[in-house]
């Protein structure tokens, strides 16, 4: 048995996925004049088990449109398949073959799987409550509920719409304001982190992504403009003081009383600028001339908590934000292209705002694409936008402390054929808990040098899946490395600089997370479904086509393109702060049964399914969590711990499911490993206000994202 949170005692049925025949991606709060897309009726995407939905409102349906990397730069696949051709020809095990499958019961055997880490005498293993404890693995499933192992329990923290900022008001989804939203819980939560202040009270941090306006709206509410205020407030981020209101080790709520650490940040909160562009011509406009104020931070993805107790926040997809009804200025077009910015401003914003009109103020954009740092403990502090770490479409960043006190930042790039990245620091980190250390702390992320990855194939006869790699120096703080670019113009336009050095085009490279018990380096790549189509498939492509499920328990069928996403280790050589590290195939995810998938040689009939890898963690055994984006086996996405050494190498274990139409994101392990963090984001999507296609949590009629602790009971 397992334990499910509000679960209802009939879900609703999800709508009819069948697309309608000439619709557009236009949307649903559209000028007049654009036929909209029925969101609503298309819950089975193109990518995965991504709705229409997600594609729209999280990317502005990226994966549609042209790949914005045209360069000849070679593709991680190409790298990947050298390794594995290797391997074969020495005899060697090829992705899945000769592999171990699971049973004719298919999905239902995994369901039914209770293997834990120590086999069928689990306490060999048994350490920590978390880490290495033993539970009931989760099976895949479709209930429009959060799923836990036998033993735990699992309780709301934040949901969308509660209390923030001292005197914020109650929510009602039918009196929603744009000023009591910039004092709410804000929408689709992605990022966790979680800061102690004492053994009871803590503060919690989560990034809003983006919003979905079909589940936000009750219909004939609001008016465009009124929902586009809603919703840029609905962005940004949340600090809220939390505590644990009992001996339980995971029953943390809101604190009481509206603590000062409180505060809302959106997509209108002035931020500073930091590092060699600040003041920039390129970042000044007309409300803004002097290029050092920008309002608000958007499309917040993933993120990490600093040594110094700072949050990183990395905004994405921001190029959705923009458009104009008027002529993109001719010698932007370029640039604009390879960050996906068009005139057509899928939300509409530019409608509502000057400054996202890219005819109006054309250097808008450059204001986006930031990693940006939050410091919750001073809650007076102004946030910052940090350029000295590049701008692209930013997962999140996440910091290694090296022995000499320099500070390395991992960051991934996601987008189809981006690259990823590493920021080195230039001053080193003082581990003093006093004001003055934590101030010098705080600016160490403003000089340095920014590096892009190339990974090459090993050559050598091993047997391994495996390889080496190089960074590429891009910029210092007062230097750059590509010829003819200044400093400012290859943190600006990072992307179209990275392309000049040849570094290795990757399948969407999510989060980057250092492992701080081995010191390897962990990646989530988490699909690439063009594959065998706009990427062609042919003998140099390893997973041309991968196994996918179109429902829970259906037969395994082909699809194009790497459709299951994988799991990269990479290891420096000596130090991190140094130019070479070398690289392995970890995971190549997907259901055990299908021949291409991997699991760091681990028999697969002793693993769960796992899809879409998006986010990375860490417990203090250096166990890997990874939550899901987009499962293509039919199931709801999830979290799954991943042992990476030992004789366990390699086993995958569900942790918890998320509901009908929710990711998982986080995830995040604390207090000793025993709690468990997950953001619920988008959960019902497919659906709309009207006709739900979920309802979780379950306290009103319309779904909520939300933040969940679980814990061992």
């Amino acid at each position: 048995m397992t334990q499910h949170l509000s679960e209802p005692a009939s879900a609703p049925a999800c709508c009819d996925g069948a697309a309608d025949a000439g619709s557009t991606a236009a949307s649903p709060t559209a000028p007049a004049g654009r036929r909209t897309l029925p969101l609503w009726r298309r819950q089975g995407g193109p990518h995965g088990s991504r709705s229409w939905a997600t594609c729209f409102y999280r990317c502005g349906n990226a994966c549609d449109k042209p790949v914005p990397n045209t360069t000849d730069n070679e593709h991680v696949q190409d790298v990947i398949t050298k390794a594995i051709k290797r391997r074969t020809l020495l005899g060697g095990a090829a992705v899945g073959a000769g592999a171990v499958v699971l049973g004719t019961a298919g999905a239902a055997a995994a369901a039914d799987n209770r293997w834990n880490a120590g086999g069928s005498t689990a306490g060999a293993v048994r350490g920590k409550m978390v880490s290495n404890d033993a539970f009931a693995v989760v099976p895949p499933n479709k209930k429009d509920a959060l799923t836990v192992p036998r033993g735990y329990a699992a309780v709301v923290v934040a949901a969308w719409g509660d209390p923030v900022a001292p005197g914020a008001p109650r929510f009602d989804v039918y009196k929603q304001t744009a000023e009591a939203a910039a004092q709410q819980f804000g929408y689709n939560n992605d990022y966790v982190g979680v800061l102690n202040i004492t053994q009871t009270k803590a503060l919690l941090v989560a990034n809003h992504e983006y919003t979905n306006e079909e589940l936000m709206f009750p219909p004939g509410v609001y008016t465009d403009e009124e929902q586009r205020r809603i919703a840029i407030a609905s962005h940004g981020m949340s600090v809220m003081a939390i505590e644990r209101r009992s001996t339980s080790h995971g029953n943390w709520a809101p604190s009481a009383d509206r603590s000062p650490y409180n505060k809302r940040i959106t997509g209108e909160t002035p931020f500073a600028v930091t590092g060699p562009v600040a003041g920039h011509e390129r970042l000044r406009t007309t409300d803004d001339p002097e290029g050092m104020t920008i309002l608000g931070t958007l499309n917040n993805c993933a993120g990490g908590t600093t040594p110094w107790g700072t949050v990183l926040s990395g905004e994405e997809n921001f190029n959705q934000y923009f458009g104009t009804t008027g002529q993109i200025p001719a010698d932007r077009a370029t640039a604009f292209a390879r960050y996906g910015i068009s005139a057509e401003g899928s939300r509409g914003w530019h409608l509502t705002w000057d400054r996202f009109d890219l005819a109006k103020e054309p250097n808008e954009p450059n204001r986006f694409g930031w990693i940006v740092e939050v410091d919750p403990l001073w809650p007076d502090a102004a946030p910052v936008k940090h350029t000295m770490l590049g701008r692209f479409k930013h997962e999140g960043a996440n910091v290694y402390v090296e022995r000499n006190g320099r500070v390395v930042v991992y960051m991934g790039d996601d987008e189809r054929g981006d690259y990823l990245y590493k920021f080195v620091s230039a001053e080193r980190y003082d581990p003093a808990t006093t004001n003055a250390a934590r101030a010098k702390n705080k600016s160490l992320l403003t000089k340095g040098t920014l590096f892009v990855a190339r990974l090459t194939g090993d050559g050598t006869e091993d047997g391994q899946w495996d390889g080496t790699g190089e960074w590429i120096p891009l910029a210092s703080d007062n230097r750059s490395y590509v010829p003819g670019w200044s400093v400012a113009d290859v943190l600006i336009d990072t992307r179209l600089a990275a392309d000049t050095v040849s570094p290795t085009k990757m399948d969407r490279p999510e989060d980057v997370e250092p492992n701080l018990v081995n010191g390897r380096v962990y990646v989530a790549l988490t699909n690439n479904s063009n594959r065998g189509t706009r990427f062609p498939t042919d003998e140099a492509n390893p997973v041309g086509t991968s196994m996918v499920r179109p429902s829970l328990g259906a037969p395994l069928q082909p699809a194009s393109g790497n459709r299951n996403g994988y799991v990269l280790e990479m290891e420096a050589t000596g130090s991190h702060t140094g130019g070479a590290f070398t690289w392995r195939l970890l995971l190549v995810c997907g259901d055990p049964e299908a021949p291409e998938t991997y699991f760091a040689g681990y028999p697969k009939s002793r693993v769960s399914p796992i899809s879409c890898p998006d986010n990375v963690a860490f417990d203090s055994a250096g166990n890997l969590w990874v939550s899901t984006d987009g499962n293509a086996l039919g199931s709801n996405d999830g979290i799954f711990r991943v042992f990476v050494d030992g004789p366990y190498r390699g086993a995958t274990q569900q942790f918890l499911t998320t509901p009908l139409g929710a990711e998982a994101c986080g995830p995040l392990i604390t207090h000793g490993d025993r709690c468990v963090w997950v953001a619920v984001q988008h959960p019902g999507e497919g659906g709309t206000f009207a006709e739900p296609a979920g309802l979780w949590p379950h306290t009103n009629r319309y779904p909520r994202p939300a933040v969940v602790v679980t814990w061992k009971v």
